[in-house]
């Protein structure tokens, strides 16, 4: 019995022994060229952000290059307008031009080592946390690694740190924003503590606020209001956007985005800050509040103010400010006669710089060994590419097609065709995560303009150009009303159930209607129902009015068209 007792004893000790050895080995981390031990399990990390880590590094080493060039330039030009007496005795040096950054919620340290170890021409780094068992455990990362010459910890909060770095002396070059949920509590020490035209990377995690959820949420914030749409994680971007901007522009200071992105569970910008209270004023010209129709998705943003030519003999390229007539809808959609929902604002100018992002992906390709997640890098940042910079938010095929009740056709086929119609700008969105978010060149996604539509036969096989004369351009629901246009030409039942009032005169009674719709509830005329303008809702799905109805679909003439299109009551 003792020797059982024993034997057990000592099997547990060997049972513990190797649990502790597991333990050691599983808080070892390697990423990119760092490593890092952690001595806690109360120090945070998420191996899930490593992508968000490897972007960062490829953003910053492209940004140090520019930072510096724009530096030595301005100090060429305020050296051009005074003497040079450096030059004259021949002891001119280039000077040099210090890059900080301040990670200011650190947590392991693991950033700011691939910072000192993967970015080049940094200066410093401050890695900064509250927790005093995070400070530690920085320390003794940073020893590990060797980077003692370029990393200084601090153990303070992350506000008063930045807000300490207010002096124009005394700014970073970049400041790394990765909290826990919202961002909008550092934001305003932040554009404080950038240097001119300086970086500022912030991540947002509280994608359920900002993707409409809890518009009321996000207001308080954000200071924008959430809307829950197909299009909520570039919206989410574009809401961070102007909250940036707005603490900025407290400050006579204002920001110029370079690169967004929406990935796994959060959105990350990257910001440069400038200082200019004339840039200032035109902020209201990159704000928009957004109308979004409940029924069909369709977005129509209304600016908060614009510019208009006002030149001068002095000056005449000079431009003045004006606020543009509002509201840009009626009480219902033109396109399905339901009501919208007000969000906003948002930011409406680019949220992406196109040559930055062109350098930063040739970066990742030139030095793929450096990233983990190099492939991953490559196929988002040249979709961000191809992105239409001028075309805010963007739109789901299945939610179009869905509208009008046909089958979804494949994203390669929808972009064949719009190529093949011409004049036509249609891409797709990175923010969409099922990979259907199509970017149009107007705000209901590509235009289609006069002369070419889409037909399709019976079959459905291919689609090809059928060029007949339109009144109007259309969007890409304009092209799947024409396809369900096409298919009822082309299919004699179908068509019999569409012509409802195909069969009556404009005094005789609607059929269709009867007692379900009206002021009265009783039976009534089809003129009398084209005098109520808008019937009375029974349903979700909302009667359209025949006349307008008509004109939603300028595919053929109206004659042509013929009584099936003229006399309908309900879209259905």
């Amino acid at each position: 019995m003792k020797y059982f007792r024993f034997l057990l004893r000592y099997n547990l000790k060997i049972m513990k022994m190797e649990a502790s050895t597991v333990a050691t080995a599983k808080k070892s981390i390697q990423e990119g060229q760092a490593e890092i031990r952690l001595t806690s399990e109360k120090v945070f990390y998420n191996p899930v952000q490593e992508f968000n880590r490897d972007l960062s590094i490829a953003v910053l080493s492209v940004f140090t290059k520019d930072y510096m060039e724009e530096k030595l330039t301005r100090a060429l030009k305020v050296k051009k307008s005074e003497k040079i007496v450096n030059d004259a005795t021949g002891n001119g040096t280039n000077p040099e031009i210090p890059v900080t950054i301040l990670e200011a919620l650190s947590a392991t340290g693991l950033r700011s080592i691939r910072y000192a170890k993967e970015v080049p021409n940094i200066t410093k780094i401050i890695a900064n946390d509250l927790s005093e068992q995070a400070v530690e455990t920085i320390k003794s990362n940073i020893v590990h690694n060797g980077v003692e010459d370029l990393i200084e910890t601090s153990h303070d909060d992350a506000c008063m740190l930045m807000y300490k770095h207010k002096h124009p002396s005394q700014r970073f070059a970049a400041i790394d924003l990765d909290p826990y949920g919202c961002p909008s509590i550092f934001l305003d020490s932040a554009v404080q503590s950038v240097q001119d035209g300086g970086l500022l990377l912030v991540t947002a995690t509280d994608m359920a606020v900002l993707a409409g959820n809890s518009p009321e949420t996000c207001y308080c914030k954000y200071g924008a209001v959430s809307l829950k749409t197909k299009c909520c994680h570039e919206m989410a971007l574009r809401i961070l956007l102007q909250c940036i901007e707005q603490h900025a522009n407290r400050y006579s200071r204002y920001i110029v985005p370079l690169l967004s992105i929406s990935a796994d569970f959060y959105i990350r910008v990257f910001v440069k800050i400038y200082s200019g209270a004339i840039h200032c004023k035109k902020t209201t010209s990159k704000l928009s509040m957004v109308y979004h129709c409940v029924g069909c998705d369709n977005i129509t943003l209304q600016p908060l103010g614009g510019f208009k030519p006002n030149p001068t003999e002095k000056n005449p390229q000079q431009t003045k400010g004006y606020l543009p007539a509002a509201p840009p809808v009626g009480e219902y959609c033109s396109h399905c006669n339901q009501r919208h929902h007000l969000g906003g604002p948002i930011w409406s100018a680019p949220i992406h710089d196109d040559a930055f992002v062109s350098r930063v992906l040739t970066h990742v390709q030139d030095n793929p060994a450096l990233f983990g997640t190099a492939k991953r890098m490559r196929g988002v940042l040249a979709m961000v590419r191809e992105e239409l910079p001028d075309a805010p938010l963007y739109y789901t095929q299945d939610k179009l097609f869905g509208r009008v009740h046909l089958e979804t056709m494949p994203m390669l086929t929808m972009r064949y065709v719009t190529l093949l119609l011409g004049a036509v700008r249609h891409r797709q969105a990175h923010a969409r995560r099922a990979g259907h978010g199509a970017r149009g060149a107007a705000r209901r996604a590509a235009v289609l303009h006069a002369g070419q539509t889409v037909r399709e036969g019976a079959s459905g096989d291919h689609a090809h150009v059928d060029h007949e004369v339109c009144d109007s351009e259309r969007g890409l629901q304009g092209v799947v009303l024409a396809r369900r246009q096409a298919v009822h030409q082309d299919s004699g039942a179908r068509a019999a159930r569409v012509g409802h009032h195909s069969h009556v005169g404009k005094d005789a009674p609607c059929q269709t209607c009867q007692t379900r719709v009206g002021p009265s509830r009783e039976v009534h005329t089809v003129a009398t129902h084209q005098e109520w303008g808008r019937p009375e809702r029974t349903s979700r799905r909302q009667p359209h009015q025949p006349a307008r109805r008509a004109a939603a679909l300028p595919v053929q003439p109206r004659a042509a068209l013929g009584a099936r299109l003229q006399g309908r009551c309900q879209y259905r």
